[in-house]
């Protein structure tokens, strides 16, 4: 069944079209990865579905009673009640089942001071019903789901207890996809969702999706993300868009093919024609009636023929290469004890110690909050240690890339960001940096605080490459980059001759780059924190490898009677619980069921006395006993499904 289409849909911006004959359908169930470059459309496309953006015209039909659930990739935070607790935020999202539960105290309180026998009946069957409604809408559940779903998107027990004034901008984009994916829409739409998490997220999030047994839509510039969760693909280029079978790696080799057979038609047809043409020109100079004749069918010929559009260009992609410093000193980096810490706060990272060399592509990997993102500003000079030492080699140039792009003046247009950063350049020079960066002539007068995340990260990048420097240090460098450019930055990082420092969770990215990983597994034991600091000098596949080795350890670790393994204690406890629990819920529905027919039975016993057996004293009698005796089992009931 069709859960989702769009027909004929277009959508412009004062006269600059956006999207134009947007048309495809989804089916209830289907995973479609929506791709293209920064300012392709695609969230503007989100924007249509969900009724944000009126398009000029066209349509967007959705299944009837279909909800729809989105996350922006910046969602708007200045909305969010600041002073609630995570928790307390998640819960906002089932504000029918709250309310729910709020009704169901009102009867229980009003129940246990009801007197009269008709009151006592009229909010037990009230009650029966609100407990039926609720826990078929997952009453029971939901606030079990809220955490566990806060827990997998990498928060801590600590956090979700925290205030939601107290996260960072990733933080709040987190938080926002957990509250979605609690909710379970029946259309999902989720846009640039893997930015701030970590790999062990990413990991379960892509496990969540490939489950999901609704319909998903993605945007994403993650390609191994979209390899992994999506069936289809849409891909939206030049205003247009085309809906592939495949993930994104079946969707590229497609698009290849297609254009590399369109060209080889358009060559062919432009043969036919020249062909054609010059036939036509040759009758002209025989200048016989017949030519004439001949030159009129050849004419028709060409009119009738359907042409074959040239394929257009692919889009461009920025055009990054890193100015060199003269070489480094062969120890580039030293750390020795590193501790950093907040007053009045535990240590971020404690005890950390390593030696990076000249040349080497180092990936500090690891969880959310293990500190990489405070060790790349230690690094940059832009925080002081507060125990340990950093140590620089002999003429080390830093460029550093920050992934909040913090070092942009907002209230700057585009080019005075980079005139003001060198003002020795000529004007000339800064507008052509910033044309290989897709800045063209109308957009260099641009304010940065218009800008998307995506040309926010190109004008940092724009900023870096004037730098000579022998040491790049860059915290999420992919973060808001298209496929495209990311792959334009890859290979300039690849032929950049100095020392690389990079945080990130783009796994393509790294496989990419890296000749070493380091990986900050830390574990705070008594109050201090513990890392397991372990190098895998055959990087990506090999930290992979062993990373999947330490799950399969962890799940299957073999223990002695006499001491269990925690994970199997754990494992154990939680199948007597879900047993517990189950056994439980059948009781609880029997219970309800038997209310129902008690109910039915006291209603006509009610009936009967004051009628038939009005008049017949031996018959009331029974009657009145079998009432008693409902009543006593009712009551029993009532209890056992409130508890």
């Amino acid at each position: 069944m069709i859960a989702l289409s769009v027909s004929d849909l277009s959508l412009s911006f004062a006269t600059v079209p956006v999207l134009t004959d947007i048309s495809f359908a989804i089916n209830d169930g289907e995973r479609v990865g929506v791709i293209g470059v920064n300012g392709a459309g695609k969230t503007s496309l989100f924007k249509c579905i969900t009724g944000e953006y009126t398009p000029d015209c066209g349509a967007v039909y959705i299944q009837k009673g279909h909800t729809v659930g989105m996350l922006s990739q910046n969602p708007d935070l200045s909305a969010l009640p600041s002073e609630m607790t995570m928790l307390e935020y998640m819960y906002t999202a089932f504000e029918n089942l709250i309310s729910q539960e709020e009704r169901i105290h009102a009867i229980e309180n009003a129940l246990s001071t009801a007197t009269s026998h008709d009151e006592i009946t009229t909010l037990t069957t009230s009650l029966d019903e609100a407990n039926g409604r609720f826990f078929r809408e997952g009453g029971l559940e939901f606030r079990g789901r809220c955490r566990s779903m806060l827990l997998r998107l990498g928060f801590s027990e600590e956090q979700i207890a925290q205030k939601i004034s107290t996260l960072s901008g990733g933080q709040y984009t987190r938080l926002a996809l957990a509250r979605l994916l609690a909710t379970e829409p029946d259309i999902l739409m989720l846009d640039e969702p893997t930015n701030h998490l970590d790999i062990d997220a990413l990991a379960w999030l892509e496990s969540f999706l490939t489950t999901y047994k609704k319909t998903v839509l993605v945007i994403s510039h993650d390609r191994y993300f979209l390899d992994r969760t999506t069936n289809k693909t849409l891909s939206v280029q030049f205003t247009r868009a085309k809906l592939y079978h495949g993930s994104y790696s079946a969707c590229k080799e497609q698009e290849a093919a297609e254009r590399a057979s369109q060209e080889k038609r358009y060559k062919e047809q432009q043969k036919e024609i020249a062909r054609i043409r010059a036939n036509i020109e040759f009758q002209r100079r025989c200048n016989q009636e017949h030519n004439y004749v001949t030159i009129r069918a050849k004419q028709k010929q060409l009119d009738r023929m359907e042409l074959v559009e040239r394929v257009s260009a692919p889009p461009r992609d920025i055009r990054v290469s890193f100015l060199s410093e003269e070489e480094s000193a062969g120890d580039v980096m030293v750390a020795k004890g590193l501790t950093f810490g907040y007053e009045g706060k535990a240590p971020l990272i404690e005890h950390l110690s390593f030696l990076i060399r000249r040349g080497e592509r180092v990936l500090f990997l690891g969880p959310n909050g293990s500190g990489k993102s405070t060790l790349m500003k230690i690094m940059n000079g832009m925080l002081t240690p507060t125990g340990g030492t950093l140590t620089l080699g002999y003429n080390i140039k830093i460029g550093y890339y920050d992934q909040e792009n913090r070092g942009l003046s907002l209230n700057k247009t585009v080019f005075q960001e980079m005139h003001d950063e060198y003002p020795e350049k000529k004007d000339g020079d800064l507008r052509s940096t910033l044309a290989l960066f897709l800045f063209g002539p109308d957009d260099i007068d641009k304010p940065i605080s218009a800008l998307s995340g995506g040309e926010r990260a190109r004008l940092t990048l724009a900023k870096l490459i004037l730098k000579k420097v022998n040491l790049l240090i860059m915290d999420e460098p992919t973060n808001h980059l298209d496929i495209g450019s990311a792959e334009a930055l890859e290979q300039a990082l690849l032929a950049f001759d100095g020392t690389i420092i990079a945080v990130s969770h783009d796994r393509y990215f790294i496989n990419q780059l890296a000749t070493r990983i380091i990986e900050l597994d830390q574990a705070r034991e008594n109050g201090m924190i513990d890392y397991r600091l372990e190098e895998y000098d055959d990087a990506f596949n090999e930290y992979m490898r062993l990373r999947e080795m330490r799950a399969m350890d962890l799940a299957s670790v073999t223990s002695t009677p006499e001491a269990p393994s925690r994970g199997k204690e754990d494992y154990e406890e939680q199948k007597r619980q879900n047993a517990n629990k189950k056994r439980d819920e059948r009781k609880r529905q029997k219970a309800l069921e038997r209310i129902q027919v008690l109910e039915t039975r006291l209603a006509e016993i009610e009936e009967e006395l004051f009628g038939e057996a009005a008049s017949d004293y031996v018959r009331a009698v029974e009657l009145d006993k079998e009432k008693t005796e409902a009543e006593e089992e009712l009551l029993e009931l009532y209890e056992l499904t409130m508890e």
